[in-house]
């Protein structure tokens, strides 16, 4: 019989690697149709985008089996299983086991244990994604920091890390397949290593991975913590041209104060020394960041300055969130901004952002540069930049081509195949 598996995945990376793992697990185990939903928690607004998607699901599906699993569910699984609308629910440890998958009639319902009991992080052996263009591989999992307005430690766990060995064998399986982009992905990525035997950094697992898999074109790392980048890193990162000149930076706030007060371990200072030594040694490279707009106590001049940050780093793309309070952190605890200035700002940073990346797409225009093919001739550069190619419609995923570039729209770079 035909297993018919769909999957929802909502949130970051992370997910969109995991959803990979359970596809394969639910289709070997299970021949029903089955809907999962793999939730995300990083605001408000994530967790009730999950119950509308899973209320959704059972309107159009009366008949599937619906799973719900995720940071969301992890971190309340009492009000998910409260839903009639589920099945089954299932916590993020429970969810990468392949026996998970094989419900009988006697399999509980609720199965979410304590996440922070899990001490090990295994890898996933798995096969291309859908696409050959871009596969995202899980480094490490969970986070030992406690930043005030972050709720994913609870849906994650402790810091743990996938052994060196077990990362470059799956990279270098992917590559052998064709993948041409293996993107590394972890709650808090640049603490890979710290719970191995000697504590090896993230950069020694780079050039570990490059020199296991001399056939990958092209890896990415995904957002980074820019304090712990180590100096081995760095040398890649400058150097190394097979290393995607791309960093997503998880900043969220360029004023001083707002960063002690979020527990982040870096300041305004050092965000700004990191980007301008990277582009120094790398001019290619592009920024990426997420930022919180209207963090509790936030003054219009504590915002500025981190208005003042997006340029100063050259910041590209921006990844922006309203302050959402998260029942359970401590900064909702903390003096509230009023939520009418919290989306006024979170507007006057979307709108610099949108500037930024018009200079950022300017910069390509006229020149030749190779683009990563996903589909139906769109694709991005090595830098992330997305980008229409007008002749290479049929061109199949994960082909690299040189590409002319001849104007934006202000998002996506338009060209045509180099002559």
């Amino acid at each position: 019989m035909t297993k018919d598996v769909h999957i929802i995945t909502q949130g970051c990376r992370l997910n969109t690697f995991e959803s990979e793992v359970m596809q394969g697990h639910a289709q070997s185990t299970n021949s029903d149709q089955t809907i999962i939903i793999n939730t995300c928690a990083v605001t408000n607004e994530a967790v009730r985008a999950a119950r509308r998607s899973i209320r959704l699901a059972r309107r159009d599906n009366p008949q599937a089996r619906i799973v719900a699993t995720g940071c969301a569910v992890q971190i309340d699984p009492n009000s998910f299983a409260a839903m009639d609308e589920l099945d089954f629910v299932l916590g993020n440890a429970e969810k990468m086991q392949k026996q998970s998958w094989d419900f009988e009639p006697d399999t509980p319902r609720v199965r979410v244990n304590d996440i922070t009991s899990v001490t090990m992080n295994a890898g996933h052996l798995i096969d291309a994604f859908s696409t050959r263009a871009r596969t995202y591989v899980e480094v490490q999992n969970g986070c030992d920091h406690r930043c005030t307005f972050c709720i994913i430690p609870f849906g994650r766990g402790n810091a743990r890390s996938v052994p060196a060995g077990e990362v470059v064998k799956q990279i270098a399986h992917l590559a052998e397949q064709g993948v041409a982009e293996v993107v590394l992905t972890g709650v808090d990525l640049t603490s890979w290593g710290d719970d191995l035997p000697g504590r090896p950094r993230l950069g020694r697992l780079v050039r570990q991975i490059l020199r296991g898999a001399p056939d990958l074109p092209r890896l990415r790392l995904s957002s980074i913590d820019a304090i712990e980048i180590d100096e081995e890193l760095f040398e890649l990162l400058s150097a190394e041209m097979r290393i995607a000149p791309h960093l997503h930076l998880s900043l969220q706030a360029g004023d001083n104060m707002i960063l002690k007060r979020m527990k982040r371990r870096h300041n305004r200072e050092q965000a700004i020394e990191l980007c301008q030594k990277l582009r120094a040694a790398r001019p290619e490279i592009a920024f990426g960041a997420d930022l919180i707009a209207g963090f509790p106590t936030e003054s219009e001049e504590m915002f500025q300055n981190t208005l003042n940050l997006v340029t100063e780093c050259d910041l590209s793309y921006l990844h922006v969130f309203p302050f959402s309070p998260r029942s359970g952190t401590p900064a909702a605890r903390m003096p509230q901004v009023e939520r009418q200035t919290i989306k006024k700002r979170a507007a006057r940073l979307r709108e610099l952002g949108e500037k930024q990346l018009v200079k950022h797409l300017d910069r390509h225009v006229g020149k030749t540069r190779e683009v990563l093919i996903e589909k139906n001739g769109a694709g991005r550069l090595a830098d992330f930049s997305q980008i229409t190619v007008e002749d290479a419609s049929t061109a199949r995923p994960g082909a690299l081509l040189q590409v002319t570039i001849d104007q934006h729209n202000g998002q996506i770079l338009n060209g045509h195949l180099a002559r």
